[in-house]
């Protein structure tokens, strides 16, 4: 174990939320040995599906470059990449747009991290929005900031889609890259033809995957929850799954990508996990099941999926310090109902062995608030290339984490965390 790490290029994920960034840049190679995150609920979520990662439940803007380092395994090793993905909703075009949210500040405590730390690169994601209006203003004071300080900066900074990198949502991400002057700046990722496809032994035939998947090749496989009632009272349950797309078939693990340098989790792929399900009305059900394909259901303004296209962009809704709002979830194209946070999780690109939070509040918050996994990986895979290093495969597997981490409320969270704050020596 000991010496794939020392070899694999090291990350620190800052604003980690659930995990999207920290994964896509694991699947591209990297180790993210520290993660940053605010919201107690998301540090457990972090901290169940990454057990090798020291996750640290704290405020960036009460955190120092050198307590990174000494409560993690990063200690005085260089750092290679550090990522952000700030809280959005000050820059959104969906919301209020507030230039002076307090928010929007946390950009310049990522810069001043990214100095204390002194990485060879960092990358930083954001909304579009950023980019509109006075809100511009912050991003070229921020990337003036990083040229005063010694770091190169890719000024022509580009918006991606997820859907153009294997993700079947269209959600468009604006992508910040930057290195130090002896170092070559990355490539923006081009956008993909098809997803290199590894086929395991017991199958014969090799395919590859498209470069757009299909709602239904994200979620036509998995079981309707509707036909199990444990799922009224707990998110998970033992279930019978249909035949699945090769997109499928690699969130499942049944196959893998021949780009793919993620550590292996255990788990049992007969489980089908974060399915909770929904009550809903007799009328609403009339409602869902009467919209039409790739339009929003005239009452409830909710979206209905269309089998043969891509998700709308999936929203996260506010914490409870923002008012606990929760977005509107996509109607199931099949079934009329909303779709599952595990049916999220899967037009995101994550995997099923990663899990999240039992409450389906919670769980659509953390996919809702991540950065598409196979989208960060498509950014960290340029980095990997810059720094001229060949991904490593782990060889060795992850075991499963604790699942009562899954099941904290926020008070239980935050305690758990200010515990180990208060076990751990100060610097």
């Amino acid at each position: 174990m000991s010496s794939n790490r020392k070899k694999r290029p090291i990350a620190v994920d800052l604003f980690a939320g659930a995990g999207g960034m920290t994964l896509g840049f694991e699947q591209a190679g990297f180790d993210v040995l520290a993660s940053v995150e605010i919201d107690p609920i998301h540090c457990a979520t972090h901290e169940f599906n990454f057990p090798m990662c020291s996750i640290l439940c704290k405020d960036v803007a009460e955190l120092t470059g050198a307590e990174i380092r000494k409560k993690s395994a990063i200690g005085r090793r260089e750092i290679d990449v550090v990522i952000s993905g700030s809280p959005c909703q000050g820059f959104s075009l969906m919301g209020k747009r507030d230039v002076d949210d307090p928010r929007n500040s946390l950009i310049f405590h990522f810069h001043r991290l990214v100095l204390e730390l002194k990485p060879k690169f960092f990358v930083m994601e954001n909304v579009p929005g950023i980019v509109a209006g006075k809100h511009k203003e912050l991003l070229n004071i921020l990337i003036s900031s990083f040229l005063d300080s010694g770091y190169q900066v890719e000024e022509n900074y580009q918006v991606l889609n997820a859907a153009h990198y294997g993700v079947p949502q269209a959600r468009k991400r604006l992508f910040l890259i930057g290195c130090k002057k002896d170092c070559d700046l990355p490539k923006y990722p081009q956008q993909l033809t098809f997803l290199p496809k590894k086929k395991l032994p017991k199958r014969s035939q090799k395919v590859n995957l498209p470069a757009v998947p299909t709602v239904w090749d994200a979620i036509g496989d998995l079981p309707e929850v509707e036909k199990y009632s444990e799922l009224l009272h707990r998110d998970w349950v033992v279930a019978e799954y249909g035949d699945c797309s090769t997109y499928a078939s690699v969130l499942r693990s049944i196959d893998d990508l021949d780009d793919d340098y993620s550590y292996t989790r255990k788990y049992d792929r007969q489980i089908l996990s974060s399915s909770r399900r929904t009550k809903h009305s007799p009328e609403c059900i009339e409602r869902f099941a009467a919209a039409a394909y790739g339009q929003k259901e005239p009452i409830s303004r909710f979206y209905k999926l269309h089998p043969d296209g891509v998700c709308n962009t999936l929203r996260a809704g506010t914490d409870r310090g923002m008012g606990a709002y929760t977005s509107p979830r996509p109607i199931h194209p099949i079934a009329p109902r909303c779709i599952t946070v595990r049916e999220a999780a899967r037009l995101h690109s994550y995997p099923d062995w990663f899990r999240f939070h039992v409450t389906k509040w919670h769980g659509f918050r953390q996919v809702g608030n991540s950065v598409p996994p196979l989208l960060a990986k498509a950014v960290a895979a340029q980095i990997i290339n810059a720094l001229g290093v060949k991904p490593i495969k782990p060889s060795f597997q992850l075991p499963s984490g604790d699942d009562s981490l899954l099941k904290l409320n926020w008070s239980e969270a935050q305690q758990y965390y200010q515990e180990i704050e208060l076990k751990t020596p100060s610097f």
